[in-house]
């Protein structure tokens, strides 16, 4: 197909040496005193995750399970995108295209790829089952180190799926993903079918405070405190990343301290972060970005983001979605009101959750699975 190659996740040997000697001689800083998690990353999980790292985690492993999906890249206006494509079985699979977010990668989803794709395996609907395009986002992963602002993301996947051939089509999100999802379905609202988001943005201090309903204050109120207490990474990243990127780059225990602070934060963990992930898990996500290079251009999406909101330009992904949307809400997730998720998307399924966080669909799979399901396969 053109513009299409396939591809293969192959890590050159070198890089993996070179990873081992810089976590043999990681230079560890001071801790407070209990310091658990109330100060960043906790200081004794992270050794302990790097003692791992070093001692246990095998990459190849990993390498060789991830490579038993069909790897693509396609080139779109001069960038490389990674991708994967899986075809549903069933009789007519629905086109389903997938879109992570950050500090994650393709890999949040790779859990629900059998799952969706082969739903008779996992005791459901034969019937039910879809094509699932999961690409990774420009600056992310396998993908060219470019960051863009998520309006431009949006142009590339309408793209991407018009040259594998799908004229109409379903998409899903989280995080960056769930951004990029609502401008896709604003720019292209005849051919993106339904949405299903996990979250639907927040508000930011330039609402109509008096027309807003109690629970949408209250959430507003809880946004702005989250802010203070959670948001100085999206402060930063929105505008030096570069100066954050130096250290993340360089130092696989920092990109690990920096990552999974959000694992933990953003996560149902109940106190222990493998309540919701493996070490395994953990490690693989952090080695996508390590062995491509690309936390530096993943946080630099953020100001990319900000810029384009400085610009006073319209955004499609600012604007009300009209398309039929699925909101689900995790509790360990911002507490979106129904109220404020009418006024983002037009909402025709709203539920909240019983249990996951910010990375559901590797945290709780089979709920996030059916939530998708139920809600693409009702229309």
């Amino acid at each position: 197909m053109k513009n299409i190659t396939p591809f293969k996740i192959e890590v050159d040997q070198t890089v993996l040496n070179d990873l081992q000697n810089r976590l043999q001689h990681t230079r560890w800083p001071d801790e407070p005193e209990g310091a658990d998690w109330n100060y960043g990353t906790n200081p004794t999980y992270l050794k302990e995750l790097v003692t791992y790292w070093q001692k246990d985690y095998d990459w190849r492993k990993h390498e060789s399970e991830l490579n038993t999906l069909p790897h693509f890249k396609a080139e779109i206006d001069g960038i490389n995108i990674h991708f994967i494509h899986v075809k549903g079985k069933g009789q007519n699979p629905k086109p389903l295209l997938l879109t992570h977010g950050w500090p994650d990668s393709f890999y949040r989803f790779y859990k629900v790829i059998p799952l969706l794709t082969d739903p008779e395996s996992a005791g459901g609907n034969s019937e039910q089952s879809f094509d699932l395009i999961i690409p990774s986002l420009p600056g992310f992963g396998f993908s060219d180190r470019v960051a863009l602002n998520t309006d431009q993301v949006a142009v590339l996947w309408a793209k991407l799926m018009k040259i594998l051939g799908y004229d109409q089509y379903y998409a899903a999100g989280g995080d960056i993903g769930a951004i990029v999802t609502k401008s896709l379905a604003n720019q292209q609202p005849d051919r993106v079918i339904a949405i299903h988001l996990t979250d639907v943005g927040y508000p930011n201090g330039q609402e109509d405070w008096a027309n807003m309903s109690a629970a949408e204050q209250e959430f507003g109120q809880f946004i702005q405190q989250w802010w203070y207490t959670e948001g100085a990474y999206n402060m930063i990243q929105s505008t030096k990343p570069q100066t954050l990127g130096y250290g993340l780059n360089d130092s696989p225990a920092g990109l690990a301290a920096w990552i999974i602070e959000k694992f933990n934060s953003w996560s149902d963990t109940h106190g222990n972060i493998e309540n919701s992930f493996t070490k395994d898990e953990l490690l693989t996500n952090i080695m996508i970005y390590w062995v491509s290079q690309t936390i530096n251009t993943s946080i630099r999406t953020y100001l990319e983001n900000a810029r384009a909101g400085w610009s006073g330009e319209p955004s499609p992904s600012a604007e009300y979605v009209k398309t039929p949307s699925a909101v689900s809400i995790f509790p360990a997730e911002a507490p979106v009101p129904i109220e404020w998720a009418k006024r983002m998307v037009n909402v025709k399924r709203f539920n909240k959750m019983e249990k996951g966080g910010h990375f559901a669909a590797l945290e709780v799979p089979d709920t996030w699975v059916n939530e998708l399901r139920s809600f693409f396969y009702s229309l």
